[in-house]
């Protein structure tokens, strides 16, 4: 499960709808560019030998040096352009939010090599169509989500406590609840986790950061909760090659 940080406090909610608008307009235009990067670096490293053999050694098949560096970066990444929001240029997060897309995008290059193309191809659609009407449903509804998403967010960190303890039980009928939860909470979070946006995009504040950092954070967020989703869905419906 890719790593997650809904966190934005220290805001103050100022409403303007046009504002909003735009923002919410470059934060899906940084998760687009994210999830292209990502799809890109995938299926480059799936569908060449060549490349693969960067991440296991051709004679032995042993995990190579690099497939342990794109296994934990991206966790790396994600904890850098957090707590660098405020240190770090506008330019200088951008590389690194681009970095992070390669980086995860090679890590989920695997999963190209375990299920079959049309299976991976059917869940990335389904969880294109559900994603998009959580994430309207969030910009649109007149509900404060803010109570519903803590529920998601503690649900979320049990999902988390009971993946780590599976890797040690290898329950598969574990493994199956933690992926039907798993798409309830990514499928709440993409919700929340819109309209939180949405009310950033209004004025609100971060600290010294800028909209536009903010944008990219927030489109680091909502990639997140579209990965996520993606896997889990996979987890369930595909099949295997």
């Amino acid at each position: 499960m890719e790593n997650r940080i809904p966190d934005y406090s220290n805001v103050i909610q100022i409403e303007d709808a046009d504002q909003s608008r735009k923002f919410i307009a470059n934060v899906f235009m940084w998760m687009f560019v994210a999830l292209g990067i990502s799809s890109i670096a995938a299926y480059s490293f799936a569908s060449s030998p060549v490349l693969l053999e960067l991440l296991f050694d051709a004679t032995t098949r042993q995990p190579t040096l690099l497939f342990y560096v794109v296994m934990f970066s991206p966790l790396a990444f994600v904890l850098l352009i957090r707590f660098g929001l405020n240190r770090i240029s506008y330019i200088g997060l951008s590389l690194l939010f681009v970095a992070y897309s390669v980086a995860t995008g090679i890590s989920l290059s695997f999963i190209l090599l375990v299920y079959t193309s049309s299976s991976v191809l059917g869940v990335f659609l389904t969880s294109s169509v559900v994603f998009g009407v959580m994430a309207v449903a969030g910009y649109t509804t007149k509900t404060d989500l803010t109570k519903f998403g803590s529920l998601m967010i503690m649900l979320l960190v049990g999902i988390i406590i009971a993946s780590l303890i599976n890797m040690f039980m290898h329950s598969s009928g574990l493994d199956m609840l933690i992926s039907y939860v798993g798409v309830a909470v990514f499928v709440g979070l993409t919700a929340y986790d819109v309209q939180k946006l949405k009310r950033i995009g209004a004025g609100l504040e971060y600290g010294d950061a800028s909209a536009k950092k903010m944008a990219l954070m927030g489109g680091l967020t909502l990639y997140l909760d579209f990965i996520n989703l993606f896997l889990m869905l996979l987890r369930i419906f595909g099949r295997r090659k």
